[in-house]
């Protein structure tokens, strides 16, 4: 194992991807299930995240699925990745992961977003426009400010049982929100999709514009991607054919499908431009045999200096995907016996 991957955090974001023959409600299951073995092969943080009215995702409501998630284990962190926070008043927010951490006491991670519902009807639904995601600055002020008391948008309004507790915050993003990320002080998780040299040139300006604070004393990146190890290359090629396919139906035609067995895919009938968006979709993901996926990383982690990795692989076949984590999980190292090992990085509080 490189000193690289051996000294880099490793975590779980799972999307509740529904799968063909099951539904909705099995998916939110299937993530609890998902966390239990994430906490046993000693995974960082498992987070889930937030989707409205996204036909073949279930998750909806994050701080709800957190909670059950955290009732189903015990030391591994748990999360969001994230909330969007122009979906919601920062007062509920606040209240929401002040529950949270006072059922869980250090255990709670507040990931935050700044999209709105990706249809008109969906922003309608929400209260919503596209304009709320323009002061994603100002709401994640505001958020922050009721659990330090200090928030002055509401004076004398106060967020029960938040204010006081410490609630670790992260933000997603990508080219403006690493902006913000690095003014508030607040750790950045970012994904490569905008390309490589485009990511790599977001953290770059993060770490440049980072403020210091009380969050977090210094810069703080989690690179989050799809990983896939298995047997062989074909193998773990085979797990991101679902999710792949998924991603080009839903570019050319607004919504994700179920993800459907891998061997269902090559005969799945596509246009040239879905043809073109599901290779697209493929290129620049994780996978192979655990030698070959050790050294990606290793240039992942190595080129952007990343502190930690979250890994957010979806595919039809549980057996598959649980796999591909076992292994990854022993080529990085990862100590089975806790969920909170620091690999000895630097971090934010949690």
């Amino acid at each position: 194992m490189s000193s690289v991957i051996a000294t880099t955090r490793f975590s779980v974001l799972d999307r509740s991807r529904v799968r063909a023959g099951h539904d909705g409600p099995q998916a939110l299951r299937d993530t609890v299930a998902l966390a239990r073995e994430a906490e046993r092969l000693g995974y960082h943080r498992f987070w889930v995240s937030e989707h409205h009215s996204v036909p073949g995702v279930a998750g909806s409501a994050p701080a709800v699925l957190a909670a059950a998630v955290a009732s189903a284990t015990a030391t591994i962190r748990v999360g969001t990745g994230g909330v969007m926070l122009p979906n919601h008043q920062p007062l509920v927010v606040a209240e929401q992961f002040g529950v949270l951490e006072s059922l869980f006491p250090g255990r709670i991670d507040m990931g935050l977003g700044r999209s709105v519902g990706f249809t008109d009807g969906i922003r309608k639904a929400l209260g919503r426009g596209k304009e709320d995601a323009d002061d994603f600055g100002g709401q994640l002020g505001e958020l922050l400010g009721y659990f330090d008391g200090t928030q002055q948008a509401h004076p004398q309004v106060h967020a029960r049982p938040a204010e006081g507790l410490a609630v670790p915050a992260f933000v997603l993003a990508t080219g403006k929100g690493a902006r913000i990320a690095a003014e508030a002080g607040l750790p950045l998780v970012i994904a490569n999709v905008r390309g490589a040299d485009a990511m790599l040139r977001a953290i770059d300006d993060y770490r440049a514009a980072f403020r210091p604070s009380a969050r977090s004393e210094r810069p703080y990146v989690v690179v989050s991607g799809t990983v896939a190890v298995a047997d062989s290359t074909r193998e773990a090629r085979r797990i991101l054919l679902p999710e792949a396919w998924s991603t080009a139906y839903s570019r050319t035609r607004g919504e994700f499908p179920p993800l459907t067995p891998a061997e269902d895919v090559p005969t799945s009938t596509m246009t040239d431009r879905e043809r073109g968006l599901f290779e697209e979709a493929l290129r620049g993901q994780v996978y192979g045999t655990e030698e070959e996926v050790a050294d990606a990383l290793e240039k992942v982690i190595g080129h952007s200096g990343a502190d930690e990795f979250l890994v957010t692989t979806s595919t039809y076949d549980r057996t598959a995907l649980l796999g591909s984590y076992r292994r990854l999980a022993r080529l990085a190292g990862l100590d089975a016996a806790s969920g909170s090992e620091d690999h000895g990085r630097p971090a934010p509080r949690g």
